[in-house]
């Protein structure tokens, strides 16, 4: 299975980033972790729905 790499060092940090929140708390949701990580790295809103499509089939 391919892997997706996502483009641009502050989307790999937002990865990174909702990656660790998840296992802290594997409760939370993704749409408010993806939100959250948009504002903290301002992302594009392009990059915020890269997101997205990165997690929805996880």
């Amino acid at each position: 299975m391919a892997t997706i790499q996502p483009k641009g060092e502050k989307v790999r940090q937002a990865v990174k980033w909702i990656s660790e929140g998840r296992l802290e708390d594997e409760g939370r949701s993704i749409a408010l972790l993806i939100q959250e990580a948009a504002g903290q790295f301002n992302l594009s809103p392009k990059d915020e729905e890269f997101l997205r499509s990165f997690y929805e089939n996880d």
